[in-house]
C-alpha cells in the first residue's frame, strides 16, 4: 500500500504529541508514504510584547521542530521526512491539511490544552473538519472513564480479548458506513492484527401504550442478536473478500455503542469509528455523540474515518 499523499504529524513539543509522532512514523512506514512533520505557530503580536522590538520569528528557525530532527538523529528505519513550520490557530490550520494527506495524527491534548480537558479543542476540530482520516493519539496510561460491560450472553454477542494486536470498529447496522469498514480492515492488515467489528443493539427495548404505562418487551432477545450479527456480517463480507489475511469477527452487543466501544478499546492497537454525515436538517459537519465520546474516554488511539462523496451526497 502506497500513495503519493503524505501521513502528517502534527507535534508541539508535548509528550502526547511526540507519542502520536511515533504512531504517525509507523503508519507511514507501512504505507510507504512520506512523513510530514508539522508544527503550528500561534503569532499574537498583542500577546507578545517583545515582537514589537524584535519583530515575528524567523519562520524556519522552530525549536520544536528541532527537537524532532534531535528525536529521528541516527535512526536509519524512517520513511522520507519533511519538516514544515506554519503559523495561525492550529485548531483551524490542521483541518485544512487533510485535503493532501492521506492521514493526520495528533495528540489528544497538546501543550496549550487545559489539564482538566481529555481532548483538547485542535484534535476534537481535526477529527470534525479534516478530509482525510484522523488518528487521535490519547495520553498514555489513560482509564476508560466509566466501565462497561461488552460480555454479553448468547451466540454472537460475546466478545472474546485474546492476546496478540486488534483493531476495533464500530458499526450501525442501520446506516451502514463502508468508509469506516474499508479503513479499519486496511489498518488490521498492516498491523498484522484481528478485526473486531462491535454492532450494538438496544436492550431491553421499551414500548409505551399510555403516558407512564411501560409495556413489557414481547421480542425475544436472541432474535435481536442473530439478527443484528447478520447484518453486521453481510456488511462485512466485502470487505473479508478484499482482505482475506485479516482475520475479523462480528459481535452483536447490547447496550450503548459509546460504551461498548471504549470498554473494548483497552489494550486494543486502534479504535475506529466513523463520522457524522451532514443532515439536511444539520448541515455543519459533526463527529457525532458516540465517536465524541469515544474520542474523550478510549485508551486507544482512535481513528476517525470522513463519509465518502458518495455516503455523503446518499
Amino acid at each position: 500500500m502506497s500513495s503519493s499523499l503524505p501521513v502528517i504529524a502534527a507535534v508541539d513539543g508535548s509528550d502526547d504529541s511526540l507519542h502520536a509522532l511515533d504512531l504517525a512514523v509507523d503508519a507511514a512506514r507501512g504505507r510507504g508514504a512520506p512523513l510530514r512533520v508539522v508544527h503550528v505557530r500561534q503569532y499574537a503580536p498583542w500577546a507578545q510584547p517583545e515582537v514589537l522590538t524584535t519583530g515575528p520569528p524567523d519562520p524556519e528557525d522552530d525549536p520544536v521542530l528541532d527537537q524532532v530532527r534531535a528525536r529521528f538523529e541516527g535512526r536509519t528505519d524512517l520513511p522520507a521526512v519533511e519538516y514544515r513550520p506554519l503559523e495561525g490557530a492550529p485548531a483551524a490550520v490542521l483541518p485544512e491539511l487533510g485535503s493532501g494527506a492521506q492521514l493526520l495524527v495528533l495528540g489528544s491534548r497538546g501543550r496549550g490544552g487545559f489539564a482538566s480537558l481529555l481532548l483538547g479543542s485542535t484534535g476534537m476540530a481535526a477529527a470534525r473538519d479534516a478530509e482525510c482520516p484522523v488518528i487521535v493519539v490519547p495520553r498514555q496510561g489513560r482509564g476508560g472513564g466509566a466501565s462497561h460491560d461488552a460480555g454479553a450472553q448468547g451466540e454472537h454477542g460475546v466478545l472474546t480479548v485474546e492476546s496478540g494486536p486488534r483493531v476495533v470498529v464500530g458499526v450501525d447496522v442501520d446506516h451502514p458506513d463502508q468508509a469506516t469498514l474499508a479503513f479499519a480492515c486496511g489498518e488490521a492488515g498492516l498491523r498484522g492484527a484481528r478485526l473486531q467489528v462491535i454492532a450494538a443493539y438496544s436492550w431491553p427495548p421499551q414500548f409505551w401504550a399510555s403516558p407512564g404505562e411501560l409495556v413489557p418487551p414481547t421480542i425475544d432477545q436472541s432474535a435481536v442478536e442473530n439478527e443484528t450479527w447478520a447484518l453486521a456480517e453481510g456488511l462485512l463480507a466485502p470487505h473479508r473478500e478484499r482482505h482475506p489475511d485479516v482475520r475479523s469477527d462480528a459481535y452483536a452487543l447490547p447496550g450503548d455503542a459509546a460504551g461498548l466501544l471504549v470498554a473494548a478499546s483497552k489494550d486494543a492497537e486502534l479504535v475506529v469509528v466513523g463520522r457524522h454525515r451532514r443532515r439536511l436538517m444539520s448541515p455543519a459537519r459533526m463527529v457525532g455523540s458516540v465517536t465524541q465520546a469515544v474520542l474523550l474516554h478510549a485508551m486507544a488511539p482512535v481513528a476517525v474515518v470522513p463519509p465518502t462523496a458518495s455516503e455523503q451526497a446518499a
